[in-house]
């Protein structure tokens, strides 16, 4: 590469870090605050809620990727059309196609880095991030075993444990259950135990009695009994583990899937088979939108009035590429043999930009030199 070419891919990959640090923070804040209120009031730690939003980050980044290449191809354009750079370029013999090669090889640097997070990263978080979160739902301890203090694990419900022994065991256990709209339920026993089953923890009760309330009549029931299971699953926000989702299905996996993968995924195979050939087109659409960015501000060259018509007509032909990718995807998920349906929006990208440059590189100077030379007498 050039002198020109290397400062050009600098400038493009500085704007390109700031820019994604700015979207990744944003999209991420407005996910972690949804995801600390269900962490905390569990009552887990900080720790958990710092591993989780880590586990969330490969989809963010994957998401923010393409719009953060586009931003930077644009800005960095723009001020260098401003700053009389890119007319020092192509007064230098550069042709639009030949500006466009840093630009191609920033493409391929952004794509690279989306193939990383569609097919390795994010079905990795997506698989570990499950099994941490049907881990912590049978993790009662962390929410529950607290000694003298009033919890609500879940809407209507009370739980106190008056002393936890050294074995774990529960004491002077006290449990109020009013989600029953007709009913409300109070439980008390002398010990307790936490245990893990198939179906999700248990709460078993020794030496205790159950009070239920009708509130239709106010009739009370007394009941005694010497052991007693209680579902503290029920009790728990956090989702338990179950089938794969198609994010946390490998590539692989996905390009030859068959009826048995879609009965776990619930999805159809037309589908699954889409879903493996988009996270190529996303590498795809992610080279191809610096490439739209900076061809289109091109066209129109040099301009004292600056190049806003030119950054609309950029973030128009992005909108039409997105839309192009939602109604291919559309299309496509009906029928498995139109999966070449993906790549459109892709090869889209790549049309527009190619058509702004050729549009760029045609000759206006004779045309000036044609009209200069009919105003002189």
């Amino acid at each position: 590469m050039t002198r020109f070419d290397r400062y050009l891919l600098s400038q493009l990959m500085m704007l390109f870090g700031f820019f994604s640090l700015v979207l990744i923070l944003v999209y991420w804040v407005n996910q972690a605050v949804s995801l600390f209120d269900q962490i905390i009031a569990n009552g887990h730690s900080a720790g958990v809620f710092l591993e989780f939003s880590a586990l969330t980050l490969p989809n963010v980044i994957r998401v923010v990727l393409p719009v953060s290449g586009f931003a930077a191809a644009v800005y960095v354009t723009n001020r260098l059309s401003q700053d009389s750079e890119m007319v020092v370029a192509q007064a230098a013999g550069m042709s639009p196609a030949r500006l466009a090669r840093p630009v191609l090889a920033f493409g391929a640097i952004v794509a690279l880095l989306v193939f990383v997070l569609t097919h390795v990263l994010g079905p990795a978080s997506s698989r570990i991030l499950a099994e941490r979160t049907a881990e912590l739902a049978e993790d009662v301890t962390a929410g529950l075993l607290s000694e003298g203090v009033f919890l609500h694990p879940g809407e209507g419900v009370t739980f106190y444990i008056g002393e936890i022994s050294e074995t774990s065991e529960l004491r002077e256990v006290f449990l109020s259950d009013t989600r029953n709209p007709d009913r409300r339920s109070t439980y008390t026993a002398e010990r307790a135990l936490l245990l893990r089953s198939e179906a999700g923890p248990k709460l078993v009760m020794f030496d205790g009695m159950v009070q239920s309330l009708r509130r239709d009549n106010g009739q009370l029931s007394v009941t005694r009994f010497d052991d007693f299971a209680f579902d503290i699953a029920a009790l728990l926000e956090l989702p338990q583990l179950g089938p794969r989702s198609v994010r946390q299905v490998s590539t692989a996996e996905l390009l030859r899937a068959g009826p048995a993968l879609s009965e776990e995924t619930g999805q159809t195979v037309a589908r699954l088979r889409l879903e493996g050939h988009e996270r190529f087109a996303q590498g795809l659409v992610a080279a191809g939108t610096p490439l739209v960015g900076f061809a289109l501000l091109l066209v129109g060259g040099f301009s004292r009035f600056g190049v806003w018509r030119q950054v609309l007509g950029a973030v128009i032909c992005l909108i039409a590429v997105e839309m192009t990718d939602n109604v291919l995807a559309r299309l496509a998920s009906a029928d498995a043999a139109l999966w070449p349906l993906a790549y459109g929006a892709g090869m889209l990208a790549f049309a527009i930009g190619a058509a702004a440059l050729w549009l760029s590189a045609r000759p206006r100077g004779r045309s000036v030199q044609r009209r200069m030379g009919a105003a002189r007498p």
